[in-house]
């Protein structure tokens, strides 16, 4: 057992010495992604100094990223906009169409129209799970999420607007 150990070590350490080895995937030192990129020198007021940037997954237990698999909620029931000392808080009630919805989110919807008239527009945007789930009562169906906003962010907003499949709420500022 030891010998058989012994070799196995020899082995991966020769091999991730091997200079012509250096770039492929049966070297051990690259079966985490490439190495992180020297450090660089960072501003003393910058607030992510400490946050390491973000590497592409190239290893080998790296993840392809996700596919966007949600949809819009069926129906915005409620939007309300409750200010706080920083902003407000957006918060938004729908109903799915059927049981089950998860990962519920106000996505923002970025456009110059959006922002040319004052307009903060978020889509309410729902999974559903793989399987078939039952379609239920409306009160089982029910889901909310909110969304903090700046005072930066709503400098210039006079409307803000929820979109979901079948309808869409809005809020005036006074």
């Amino acid at each position: 057992m030891q010998k058989s150990l012994s070799v196995l070590l020899v082995a991966t350490l020769t091999l991730s010495a091997c200079s012509s080895w250096r770039n492929s995937r049966a070297n051990p030192s690259n079966w985490f992604g490439p190495p992180p990129p020297p450090a660089e020198a960072t501003a003393p007021n910058d607030a992510d100094a400490l946050i390491p940037a973000q590497r592409g997954g190239t290893g080998l237990l790296s993840r392809p990223e996700e596919t966007d698999t949600s949809v819009p909620i069926a129906v915005i029931d409620e939007l309300r906009i409750n200010p706080t000392p920083t902003g407000a808080i957006i918060y938004a009630t729908g109903t799915a169409i059927r049981q089950g919805a998860y990962n519920a989110r106000l996505v923002p919807v970025v456009s110059s129209e959006n922002r040319e008239d004052g307009v903060l527009e978020f889509t309410f945007r729902v999974n559903y799970p793989r399987y078939a789930t039952q379609q239920g009562p409306e009160r089982s169906r029910m889901v909310s999420d909110a969304v903090n906003v700046s005072d930066q962010d709503l400098q210039n907003v006079r409307l803000v607007r929820v979109i979901g499949q079948q309808n869409k709420l809005e809020s005036r500022r006074r």
